[in-house]
């Protein structure tokens, strides 16, 4: 028996380093907002869906960054505005249909 609190859970970095560090930080790509939009945008529109928003730490693809990665379906996106997350809530959290311009692709 399987017990699936949510169908998918969302981890949307917002990591925060010092200015100047090499590796950048989502947080410093307006990462934080676009979580908090994400987190509103969903909970308003996908009712019929149990998804979670989280914050976390760094997901360690800082270059790409802003990042986020859905489980269970371990598909890695970067988000730099509001349209590109309603592209993803749009498509892959309501259609199952992947953003493919919006991949992080390894």
């Amino acid at each position: 028996m399987t017990n699936k609190f949510f169908e998918r859970h969302v981890f949307f970095c917002t990591n925060q380093r010092p200015d100047g560090h090499e590796k950048g930080c989502c947080a410093s790509k307006k990462s934080i907002l676009l979580r908090a939009y994400m987190k509103k945008k969903t909970k308003e529109i996908v009712t019929d869906k149990k998804i979670r928003i989280n914050a976390s730490g760094c997901l360690d693809h800082c270059e790409f960054g802003p990042t986020m990665v859905i489980y269970p379906d371990n598909i890695w996106y970067t988000c730099k505005s509001e349209s590109d997350v309603d592209l993803v809530i749009d498509e892959h959290l309501i259609n199952d249909r992947v953003v493919e311009n919006l991949l992080i692709k390894k």
